[in-house]
Formats: structure tokens, sequence, C-alpha cells
């Protein structure tokens, strides 16, 4: 059943803090962050006190509310937490100390955590002279949904019980998105372990490599791109699952000069930075130089090397020499072993793999619909939890 229950403004149960130092210590003080959105407080990086050009500091205290001057308009208030006792903050961060007999603290932070004072707070520093800052008279003149003591515990409790069990129902969402995942790579792993006993050849056999042409520093040089030319980097292999369809830059004739175009169907994989990141592509690309484009012979499938390649990428983390940023070059490449099989027996693996892939694709978009689902769960039991509706 719903209940009404009396606006009451923040006035009525926040005091402004105003105990001020004027020099701070000759110490390393905790510093806090206040995130946007109602997403809490948390540690930055500490601050030594000799280091501050500004003088005027506040000392937080545990427990105490804080508030963004800048930021409040977008959310930036929380409470401050057992381990930012003692924190430095600027005259750009307001706190205030809270009336217990009259809110309970947990209730007071489920509403900054519903950013329930946004449009509130935002409204009224629209309203100010120079740029958009909160000040306090604004926050303790908001208004809140203020039940008896008594009542806010029982909301309390029963959003933290329902919380819980979106937060385990997400835990179990990730323990499925991982076992999905699992999935392929340990079928990539049986069938291509069993498939290495029948005979191997090196890939340079069964197929050409070129590595990418684009040496040019800085790589981006205004000067070559905004052209004709579709030019991609490791960022978009990574995200392709299998086959590369997007671009984000492409070079002019200019930089196509300095590089070069391979066609639709080439397979590519990284062999820097982020190394073994595998695809095929969809479209006439260039490409950087620290991919390396790989084309089949007669009698290999190029999605057969895909998945094969992707079977392969933690043993290419491995081959990779142990340097600052690890690289593998064209003679590791093309000296690895590849199980060769004949072209059917290819196409049938790749057949299987790729029907696996659909249907662990397919799960994942579900569990990702779930995942957005559980998502807007929270925000949609604090709102009822306000409206007198838990």
């Amino acid at each position: 059943m719903s209940k009404s229950f009396p606006m009451v403004q923040l006035g009525e149960i926040l005091t402004l803090y105003q105990e001020y130092i004027d020099e701070p210590e000759a110490k390393v003080y905790p510093k806090l962050s206040v995130k946007l959105y109602g997403k809490g407080i948390v540690i930055d990086t500490s601050v030594d006190g000799t280091s501050l050009k500004m003088k005027r500091h506040q000392i937080a205290q545990s427990g105490q509310v804080i508030l963004s001057e800048i930021w409040g308009k977008k959310g930036a208030i929380g409470l401050v937490p057992p381990e930012g006792d003692g924190a430095l903050c600027t005259s750009h961060f307001f706190l205030f100390d809270i009336c217990h007999e009259k809110i309970e603290k947990r209730y007071l932070q489920a509403i900054f955590t519903a950013n329930y004072l946004q449009d509130q707070l935002d409204n009224e520093a629209k309203g100010t002279t120079g740029y958009a800052a909160v000040r306090p008279k604004h926050l303790l003149s908001a208004v809140i949904p203020l039940p008896p003591l008594e009542e806010q515990q029982r909301i309390v409790a029963r959003i933290e019980e329902l919380a819980a069990k979106v937060e385990e129902a997400r835990e179990l969402r990730r323990k499925a998105v991982e076992e999905v995942n699992q999935l392929i790579i340990t079928s990539r792993a049986r069938i291509f372990e069993e498939a290495l006993r029948h005979g191997v050849r090196k890939l340079k056999d069964v197929a050409m490599l070129e590595r990418g042409k684009f040496s040019h520093r800085p790589r981006n040089d205004p000067r070559f791109f905004d052209g004709d030319h579709p030019w991609i980097q490791i960022a978009e292999i990574e995200s392709s699952n299998k086959y590369i369809k997007k671009w984000t830059q492409t070079l002019n004739d200019e930089g196509l000069n300095i590089s070069k175009k391979f066609p639709k169907g080439t397979l590519l994989i990284s062999i820097a930075a982020t190394i073994g990141s595998v695809g095929i592509l969809d479209f006439d690309c260039c490409i950087p130089d620290s991919i390396v484009a790989v084309t089949p012979k007669s009698g290999i499938s190029s999605e057969y090397l895909y998945h094969y390649f992707g079977y392969l990428r933690t043993n290419l983390e491995e081959l990779a020499p142990q340097s600052t940023q690890k690289n593998i070059n064209l003679e590791i490449l093309t000296s690895l072993s590849v199980p060769f099989l004949q072209l059917s027996e290819q196409e049938q693996i790749v057949d299987y793999l790729n029907d696996l892939q659909s249907k662990v694709d397919s799960m994942k978009r579900m569990q990702s619909e779930t995942s957005a689902e559980l998502h807007a769960l929270l925000p949609s039991i604090l709102d009822k939890a306000f409206k007198g509706e838990l």
C-alpha cells in the first residue's frame, strides 16, 4: 500500500559545518573524490599539506555529508566514508553534520544513491551568478520525503535486502558469462590439440604473411588522414568478433603512398601490444606495421586459421620477448606449427565452431539484456521506497 511521506527541507536535518584551518600541517592528508550521479565518495591521491597553494581548508569527519560546489548539480554528493576521516577538503567542497535524531544515515545515503536531489540542485545552480555553482543554501533548501525514523529504518532494511538479491543475480550472471566464454576456448583446445597429432606444417608453408605498412612517426600525423581509404588499428580487430566491418579512420592519397591496402577477406593478426587479436577484413583496408596480413594458400581456409589463431593466442603472449612492451615478429609467426588437414575436414571444424560461436553469442546477448534489467532494478526499488510503496 502506498504511503504519503511529508516533504522536509534538508535544513531541518543538516547543519553546515564551518570549522576551517588556514594552514594545513606538514603531513600527508587523505583526499576525497566525490563521484557524479550519486555514485559515492572514494579516496583520491593523498596530498602533502605543505604543497598546497590554497590556504583555507576543512578536515572531513566520517559520516558527514560532503557536497561538491562545482558538480553538486550533477549529483556529486554523499557521505564521508570511515576511511575518509581526516581528509583535507578545499573550499570547493562543503561539509554538513547530520541530525541523527531525525534521519537514519543509511536512509540519507539511499537518497544520494538514487540521485534524488540532482534536479533540485541543478535548477538552483542555474540561477546563480557566474558559473553554475551549488551553494550550501541550495542544499539546505532542497526537500526530501521523510517518514518517521522507525519507518526509515524499515525502508533501509528492505532496500538492503532487495539490493543484496540484485547483486546475487549480477554475480550469477557474471559467472554465466565466464562459463559461456570458456566454452568456445575449451572446444577449440580439444579440437586443435587432437588435430595437431595428425601432422603439422609451418605457417609460412600454408599462408603468405606480410606486415602492415605505416611506419611514419608520429602515427597520428594529420597530413596522412581524412581521405577515402579505410585504415584500422588493433582496437578494431579486437572488437570485431571475427569479421572486421567497421573503421574509425581513413587515409588520404598521401597516406596511402606510405601504406598498403589489403583486400577484403584478408586475415589479420596483431603482433604488438595486444598480441594475437585476430579478424577477417570485410572491406579493402590499410593497416599499420603492428598488424600482419595472412593470406592462406590453396587448400587452407581463412576461417580455419582464424579459429586456430584464437586457440593459439595464449601461446603467442608466451612467445613474445620479455620487454617493456611485448611484441612478436614475422620470424616467430611464420615458424608456428599449424595442424594440416584436408580442406573438407577444415570446413567441418569451421562449421562446428561457427555454430558454437553463434550459440555463445546468442547466450551473451540474452545475458546482456538481463544485466540491463538488473541495472534498472535498484533505481526502481529506490523510487518506490521514497513514494512509500516499498
